[in-house]
């Protein structure tokens, strides 16, 4: 269905906004019968706001206009209070032409202005689930006159534990009104949702096979664990995105991030639970006007913002899933624009995002982090760029240039505006690893393992030894880090493992100190130093026979290996 075919009030808002054509969750939903309940898949920035606000107008206007209420006929119900403002915001230009009174109900604003503007009569109320409940238990939200109601993104309302709120609203409206269901996807819970309060449905999907945006790019940036925060530096001076948004899974990592983001000279804003209403206002402004241009955030506090000007998406902390990375990334690639999705990954979860990447069809381009030269080169072409633009000068201007180059020669004055326009950019960052994984073994020994000390432990394969609990273990009675280790070779009964000859004496006086103290864990495993390589250790062990049978702590590891499986 063209937008020529809607209300002439509509159309008329939709032109003024430069929308041409629907878009395709736009169209499926015009297509569906005016009453017909509606379960919508489509992902975050394919328009759906606008599409239930389209498909709301059945229900709201009667004979192109809207009638005098003084109880809602609509109520739209978002996860959280960003998301809730930016569909009130779209809701009001779509219906301002034909007069509507539109109330936002979300927490962290002062509940006696919403109870004034409901008592005053709205059209369509757009609310968080806990607000909306507080004020229907209050007596000052009355349902009972409504046509339609939405829940938007309504699997992470689920997540975020809203189902008793969600229940008590749907249960307090009218049987006969319309129900439209958006969720970007449909777990057991939300079918459940749908089965209790929907009749006959209609489901839309615009997912598509390929559930990642057609305009993101996806890349998967290895790095080791300890360079992770470089790793964000120099992805940030690479891509020098207009706006970025950086995730991370904590309000704790946020606050780190953001702090050694602005040490750095990076102009950012933080959003996590921690923040109130207004910080979390004035941080969206800075980044609308762009005093500032990277958003450090949590999952549920980048819910709803919607930045025309977002290039980028780094994934600080990884996803907990296909469905988080979707809705994180989907916060760019929007409106037809291209945008970027970086996951750093480190080394020892590769495997785990791989899976992920194939559950959600994301076809992602496996990377190293940018290396210092290679954003030094970016910024050259940028530089050049930049400085050869046509630029607008006056009378005072140019006096100043021909002063300028009286006394410094042309070259100088260059050079000095090169340097100024360098010393605005954060100094990118050097990596432990600069490769796309970890480097193969060189030939011969790995760099400061030129003169080492090999080790035994008793506890081999048949105690379930492995590096994983291992190098944790040696770390810990041996006082040492995991870079100190060297090769660790793990047979049936023992396991060997090499020390930088210049830590070895400072290993054998701590594990001395650590030996016994713990006779049916850590402390009763026998570590000792051996004499020459593992392959003599090995004949040497031939000739003395097996080794005595172990007591102490093969059971605890055994034990700890069996509930891995």
């Amino acid at each position: 269905m063209p937008f020529s075919s809607l209300p002439p009030l509509l159309s008329e808002a939709l032109s003024a906004r430069g929308y041409a054509a629907p878009t395709p969750v736009q169209a499926a939903v015009l297509e569906a019968e005016p009453a017909r309940d509606l379960i919508v898949s489509a992902q975050t920035g394919s328009g759906k706001t606008v599409a239930f606000g389209l498909a709301m107008a059945a229900q709201l206007l009667e004979n192109g206009s809207l009638p005098f209420v003084r109880e809602p006929l609509a109520l739209v119900i978002a996860p959280t209070r960003e998301l809730a403002l930016q569909v009130s915001r779209e809701l009001v230009w779509l219906y301002e032409k034909a007069g509507a009174r539109i109330a936002t109900c979300v927490g962290g604003m002062d509940p006696s202005k919403e109870r004034r503007s409901l008592s005053q009569g709205a059209h369509i109320v757009v609310g968080t689930p806990g607000r909306l409940r507080d004020h229907l238990e209050r007596g000052a939200l009355d349902l009972s006159a409504l046509r339609a109601v939405v829940l938007d993104e309504a699997d992470e309302m689920l997540d975020m534990g809203f189902r008793e709120d969600l229940e008590e609203i749907l249960d307090a409206t009218w049987a006969e009104r319309r129900t439209l269901l958006f969720s970007a996807t449909m777990p057991k819970p939300i079918v459940a949702l749908a089965k209790r309060y929907q009749r006959d449905a209609l489901r839309i999907s615009t997912v598509g096979e390929d559930r990642g945006h057609g305009d993101i790019s996806y890349q998967a940036v290895t790095v080791a664990p300890a360079d992770i925060e470089n790793a964000v530096v120099n992805l940030l001076r690479y891509h020098d995105a207009e706006s970025a948004m950086l995730f991370c899974a904590t309000r704790d990592n946020v606050r780190r991030l953001h702090a050694s983001l602005l040490e750095r000279g990076f102009d950012a804003v933080a959003l996590s639970g921690e923040h109130s209403q207004n910080e979390r206002n004035q941080a969206m402004q800075a980044l609308r006007d762009r005093r500032a241009r990277l958003c450090v955030a949590t999952d549920v506090a980048a819910r709803g913002i919607d930045l025309p000007t977002l290039s980028l998406v780094i994934h600080v902390e990884l996803p907990r899933d296909a469905e988080t990375l979707q809705h994180r990334s989907g916060r760019t690639g929007r409106a037809g624009k291209k945008g970027t999705a970086v996951l750093i990954v480190p080394y020892p979860r590769r495997k785990r995002v791989e899976a992920m990447l194939r559950g959600a069809r994301i076809a992602a381009e496996w990377i190293g982090a940018p290396t210092p030269e290679e954003i030094r080169s970016k910024d050259r072409e940028r530089l050049l760029e930049a400085l050869l633009e046509p630029v607008e000068a006056d009378d005072e201007d140019r006096e100043l240039g021909r002063r300028l180059l009286t006394e410094r020669s042309p070259e100088e004055v260059a050079a000095a505006l090169v340097r100024a326009h360098r010393a605005r950019m954060p100094a990118p960052e050097e990596l432990l690893d600069q490769g796309s994984g970890p480097a193969p073994r060189p030939d011969g020994p790995r760099a400061g393992f030129e003169d080492t000390v090999w080790f035994r432990m008793d506890i081999g394969r048949r105690h379930n030894a492995d590096p994983r609990w291992l190098l944790p273990l040696l770390c810990r009675r041996g006082h040492i880090t995991k870079n100190d280790i060297g090769a660790i070779r793990i047979a049936a009964s023992e396991t060997l493992f090499e020390i930088p000859r210049a830590a070895a004496a400072r290993f054998t006086a701590a594990l001395k100190r650590t030996a016994g103290g713990d006779p049916e864990g850590e402390g009763g495993i026998r570590i000792e130093p051996v004499e020459g390589t593992p392959r003599e250790a090995a004949r040497q062990n031939r000739r003395a026979g097996p080794p005595p049978p172990r007591h102490g702590a093969k059971p605890v590891y055994r034990a700890k290996a069996n509930r891995q499986r």
